[in-house]
């Protein structure tokens, strides 16, 4: 999956903490509030799951690294994240052509 470059410092991260687990919900600053729609797959960009801290790729990898779970959206966090061997970019769709991963950590 092709990442064009972006403006590198506009993402949102929040963190999301159950029990053990740490989910980190990041996301291109611009997705917050979209509804993301193709065939039967549907994915809304809320500010309330997404709306975290703003920030750049050194808070976006430092987050990741303590999460066990990651659930991300957009072409900049899904670069970042292939970059760093959190993800694989073979395993990233895309709905509405925006990149969309997860990524759980056992």
């Amino acid at each position: 999956m092709p990442f064009d470059s972006g403006n590198m410092s506009d993402i949102r991260v929040k963190v999301h903490r159950r029990g053990g687990d740490v989910l980190i919900a990041a996301c291109d600053s611009d997705l917050v509030g979209r509804k993301l729609m193709e065939g039967e797959l549907r994915l809304e960009v809320s500010d309330e799951f997404y709306g975290g801290d703003r920030g750049n790729e050194e808070m976006l990898l430092n987050r990741l690294a303590m999460a066990t779970m990651a659930n991300l959206v957009g072409v900049n966090v899904c670069r970042i994240a292939a970059e760093h061997d959190f993800i694989d970019r073979e395993c990233v769709m895309t709905i509405e052509g925006v990149p969309h991963a997860q990524m759980v950590r056992y």
